[in-house]
């Protein structure tokens, strides 16, 4: 934890302080942000770093060493109406507070602050605004470091995409019988081969099971043949401390013509994606601020357009970092209004798809990373056409 870049972001927001607060270890988020051990936790603790100033905590008389870790003068109180007090002096003359906080839970990611809290925190006179861009740069950036153990994943990961398309021709021109859920499990030994740890088997679908955005192979699923359509989905991060994820779909077809309307849909999902990070790229190189859902509005916008917006059954983004779905902004404004800013750092997927139930579906999945000089790049290989198998 760096308190003096804390504050000095506290400063640019205008804001007067960060309050973390926890209660039966319900924010997951302070404890990684202060460096927190995650310890059983049975009292509610609060933790006040002010713009300006020497940090502040209150503790229960009952856990009264859980913050010692932490900087700042330790105040210490038995009764509530005690805590009330003691939580006001700390606050002293602050008028705006960020805490874990979304108005209307709008980023349900960050809302982590019970209303009763909130509604004590105003009672007592302060504004609550939502830490969610503290979050963003405190927790949720990728570093260069982080980055380049990223583009490591990259390269596996394409590689071995490649290696299960090819191979479900192989198994075809041999007569085998090759499942989704035996494809599934070749992609996973490849994953151990090259130092690669998932948190999630990929998605392997045929024909109309990808119509569903998370199934889920199981062994007794469809066997690959011609005429098929399919749809790959795989993520995995280095198995070393500071991995992070490289999460793509690609989609294709078992032979040389595939359906028109297959066609279709995927050149629609593409020309989305494509919008969406020109979007990205050209409102970054004018140094816009751009936020979440606008991004997915632009790209769900073409495949309205198109006449499929009703088969687009899920956001258009996810944060990525060490966990698959990170704590960084999402590209939504459809599960949720994400109303968080895109910086450098911030590292996500665009991954539009169309959705036909009992029939077919196309996703097609890339990461975007934003530099320091607010270039966005792509940071793997992009389906541009069908694979045809």
């Amino acid at each position: 934890m760096d308190i003096k870049k804390i504050q000095s972001e506290l400063k640019k927001a205008r804001i007067d302080g960060w309050l973390f607060y926890d209660f039966h270890n319900r924010d997951p988020l302070a404890y990684k942000i202060l460096g927190l051990e995650n310890k059983h936790t049975t009292r509610r603790w609060y933790y006040f770093i002010p713009a300006k100033g020497e940090p502040k905590k209150l503790v229960s008389a009952v856990e009264s060493t859980k913050l010692d870790s932490l900087p700042g003068k330790k105040f210490v109180y038995l009764p509530y109406e005690q805590q009330h007090k003691l939580l006001k002096k700390i606050l002293g003359n602050s008028k705006k507070i960020a805490m874990q906080y979304s108005p209307k839970n709008n980023i349900p990611y960050v809302s982590l602050v019970d209303a009763g809290t909130i509604e004590l925190l105003k009672n007592l006179g302060y504004k609550i605004v939502s830490s969610a861009d503290l979050i963003s740069i405190f927790e949720a950036l990728v570093d260069e470091k982080g980055y380049l153990l990223h583009k490591e994943a990259q390269k596996d990961i394409d590689e071995i995409r490649r290696l299960a398309f090819r191979k479900i021709r192989e198994a075809i021109d041999l007569n085998q019988k090759l499942s989704e859920y035996d494809l599934q499990q070749f992609i996973m030994e490849k994953f151990r081969e090259k130092n690669l740890y998932t948190n999630a088997e990929p998605i392997v679908g045929i024909n109309d099971h990808p119509s569903d955005p998370h199934f889920e192979p199981k062994p007794d699923g469809y066997y690959f043949k011609e005429g098929d359509t399919v749809l790959i989905d795989l993520w995995a991060k280095k198995n070393v401390p500071g991995g992070i994820y490289y999460d793509i779909t690609w989609v294709g077809f078992v032979g040389k013509n595939p359906p028109e309307k297959y066609l279709q849909i995927f050149e629609i999902a593409r020309s989305a994606r494509d919008t969406a990070i020109n979007f990205i790229k050209e409102n970054l190189a004018k140094k816009k601020k751009i936020y979440g859902w606008q991004v997915d509005d632009v790209c769900r916008n073409v495949i309205k357009k198109a006449g499929f917006g009703k088969y687009f059954i899920h956001r258009t983004g996810h944060s990525i970092g060490e966990e698959t779905h990170g704590n960084g902004p999402n590209i939504d404004n459809l599960e949720t209004k994400d109303e968080r800013v895109l910086m450098p750092g911030c590292l996500f997927s665009i991954e539009p798809g169309i959705y036909l139930p009992g029939e077919m579906a196309v996703r097609t999945e890339v990461n975007v990373y934003i530099h320091e000089n607010y270039q966005a790049e792509v940071t793997g290989e992009i389906q541009n056409e069908l694979i045809l198998i």
